[in-house]
């Protein structure tokens, strides 16, 4: 199953209001790369997805997951070149270049030997030193891989390993959003481990979705740092604040994040990102490449995008929380009163 190993993706409330008209609505909760998800959908009809959901995260996990030895992207990662890979492990690997390039660098794929190696995914871990570090880095860089026209991946060297954890599951979620759409349903919220995608509006309040941010101090996840409303958009975090690893010997934490430019787990002033785009899969991607990237490389790249908006959580000179948010994100903030 996919599991997102460099990133923690925050957890969403989703806020219910109250009404006096009936709507029918119909709800999914289950398990799916290596977290839960929930459907909620309330159009005036009672519908039955099961079939859909269950078809979705079969064919991404047989894609995409680095947790099922037979999957495409583990067969490539041995070195098996006579894979020809799918459409969705196609726009993956097409939207994972455009992020790399408008990124730097700090949204890497190929950073999952590195990911290994620091002992957050399902490779062996190792004891790392400055050399061993460098030595593991030349097997990272997007610029070494390329996807050819008959659909097969080509790797300069045979070790480069993919790792899509830090976009696989948003773009899960919109491949879940294309199913329901197929279904003919136009007002629903579909989670998955914290990943959002909205359509329409919640018509059990006659209004747009409401979900709330976790504070990533807080302990108290029914007390969100801000609720935010959503129409037809994605929303997707990465925080370091509750995935990381202490080694038990030297006492030295290491965080998730991985900055693919220096091989380094990646600790900053960083808290948490939320990032708003038209799909998951964009904003999955991004909300990881910005817990690298920082505060000050993440505020200049967003303010340039006009299809990007962000929410940071970070912590100030004082040592105390402070947050960033662009203005498109801003608008879309709701009070908590």
């Amino acid at each position: 199953m996919i599991r997102i190993l460099y990133i923690l993706v925050l957890s969403f409330l989703v806020v219910s209001c109250g009404s006096d008209v009936h709507i029918n609505k119909s709800q999914f909760r289950g398990e799916a790369f290596g977290t839960t998800y929930s459907i909620i959908v309330t159009d005036n009809k009672s519908v039955d997805l099961h079939f859909e959901i269950d078809s979705v995260i079969k064919v991404v996990n047989q894609s995409m997951s680095t947790y099922i030895p037979s999957s495409d992207i583990s067969r490539i990662n041995r070195g098996d070149t006579r894979v020809l890979v799918d459409h969705m492990f196609r726009d993956v690997f097409e939207l994972s270049d455009q992020i790399y390039q408008k990124t730097g660098g700090y949204f890497d794929p190929t950073v999952g030997v590195l990911v290994n190696a620091w002992g957050f995914g399902p490779g062996e871990k190792m004891d790392l030193t400055d050399m061993k570090v460098d030595s593991l880095m030349q097997y990272v860089g997007y610029s070494k891989v390329k996807l050819t026209e008959d659909h097969h991946i080509v790797k300069e060297h045979p070790s480069i390993y993919f790792d899509f954890n830090a976009i696989a599951k948003g773009y899960a979620i919109d491949r879940l959003g294309v199913a329901l759409d197929q279904r003919g349903l136009k007002n629903y919220l579909i989670e998955v481990g914290g990943e959002i995608v909205t359509k329409g509006i919640n018509t059990a309040s006659n209004k747009e979705w409401v979900v709330g941010i976790d504070d990533p101090l807080a302990e108290d996840r029914s007390n969100p740092i801000r609720l935010i409303q959503l129409k037809d958009r994605a929303l997707a975090s990465s925080g370091n604040y509750r995935k990381f690893r202490v080694d038990p010997e030297t006492g030295v934490k290491y965080v998730h994040t991985i900055n693919a430019l220096t091989g380094y787990t990646q600790n900053s002033n960083v808290l948490a990102v939320s990032v708003l785009a038209d799909n998951c899969a964009t904003a999955d991607g991004y909300a990881t490449a910005f817990m690298a990237m920082g505060l000050e490389k993440t505020m200049n790249l967003v303010q340039g995008d006009s299809k990007l908006e962000a929410f940071v959580v970070y912590l100030d000179e004082d040592n105390q929380t402070a947050t960033w948010a662009s203005e498109g994100f801003k608008s879309a903030f709701l009070s908590k009163e």
